[in-house]
């Protein structure tokens, strides 16, 4: 039986991570798998089959680390990426398998015996930004990327942005989408969780999403506003935590709309929400292969996103509308969709992704 480590900066609640644990609990009696995190104690390791081994650098969650640690445990990592793959990975796995871009893909780029995989879930030119930390960054990943033997993208879209700044890698590329549990989803659909939280009687839109940045949250406040500014009646909620929840709940009280856009907090089961509401919305400025939206298709969701690779996600997916990424076309996409004007096809899709399994375990024995 093959040993296979699975590199993943924390299994903390996360598409990424969502996907990392449908795949090896799927993958569990095929091979003996490891999940090495640098941050422990995530939500998702209690979802994990018990034939799964995990190891971590650190036994805490990153947000219960004390403010100096959290500034210099990446300092750490980044300047001591060899030492830790020395102690914890070389040579005990027969294939290493990075993740997630980062850090982790930094450390597993080490040398040692075992076939190298990497996975990217984001659109590279522009998760790291531009400043002088982010560049040096991006000049040490040139580097690692070049000794992976396979490195796998989430959508095409990632994989045209990863080639305009890493060039010359373009033979060991690969494109497998996000492998997701249907089953799962489906089954924790239908518990009753919060079903009096989503108000049937007023249009609702439901976004899950990490409080950052990338996520636009703080622009779609301002469509919401002008929105009901004109009378088009509808709540907004969000299902997740992130850096910028207080920024956003300060942006939600100075524009006065409390009552109608509301930030829920972490729910550890989205779903039955996600069920409840009348859309599902990703209004980001820019995505990998988002699995919310992946997992609002299992659920045979009415989809609004803006144009960025959440539309490769939804090819052949007729109920959906996806909007150009400014904040004047979200506000006229939304208006027409309120106003009824966008008539979603009232369908049952037939959801079924077994092949994408069958390309991951091509690609391990391979």
């Amino acid at each position: 039986m093959k040993k296979i480590v699975f590199g993943i900066t924390s299994m903390t609640i996360g598409g990424a991570e969502r996907v990392l644990v449908d795949i090896v609990n799927k993958l569990k009696d095929r091979y003996d798998i490891t999940i090495f995190t640098i941050y422990g104690k995530g939500e998702f390791l209690s979802e994990l089959d018990n034939k799964i081994k995990c190891i971590s650098l650190y036994d805490k969650k990153y947000e219960n680390m004390s403010s100096l640690k959290k500034k210099t445990i990446p300092l750490y990592v980044l300047a001591n990426g060899k030492g830790i793959y020395n102690k914890y990975i070389k040579n005990k796995f027969d294939i290493e398998i990075a993740f997630l871009e980062g850090p982790i893909t930094r450390i597993f780029s080490n040398e040692g015996n075992s076939k190298k995989i990497v996975w990217i879930h984001n659109d590279i030119s522009k998760v790291f930004g531009e400043n002088a930390k982010a560049n040096l960054k991006l000049n040490i990943d040139k580097k690692s990327y070049s000794k992976y033997d396979k490195i796998i993208f989430v959508s095409n879209d990632n994989k045209k942005s990863f080639n305009k700044i890493f060039n010359g890698l373009e033979e060991k590329e690969e494109v497998i989408y996000n492998y997701i549990d249907k089953s799962k989803i489906i089954e924790k659909s239908k518990l009753n969780v919060g079903q009096d939280y989503i108000d049937k009687n007023i249009p609702s839109i439901l976004i899950v999403c990490r409080l950052v940045q990338q996520k636009a949250v703080d622009r779609l406040i301002k469509v919401h506003k002008k929105l009901i500014d004109n009378k088009i009646k509808h709540k907004i909620y969000v299902i997740g935590e992130g850096p910028e929840k207080e920024n956003l709940k300060k942006q939600i009280k100075e524009l006065n709309v409390e009552e109608t856009f509301k930030l829920m907090g972490k729910r550890d089961n989205p779903y039955p929400y996600m069920k409840r509401a009348d859309y599902f919305a990703l209004l980001s400025y820019f995505e990998g292969y988002p699995m919310t939206v992946e997992e609002a298709k299992i659920l045979n969701k009415n989809i609004l996103v803006t144009n960025t690779a959440a539309k490769e996600v939804l090819k052949g997916y007729t109920k959906k509308m996806i909007f150009e990424n400014t904040e004047e076309a979200i506000y006229e996409g939304l208006k027409q969709v309120l106003q009824k004007n966008v008539i979603f096809e009232d369908e049952e899709i037939e959801y079924d992704n077994n092949h994408l399994l069958e390309k991951v375990i091509e690609l391990i024995e391979g």
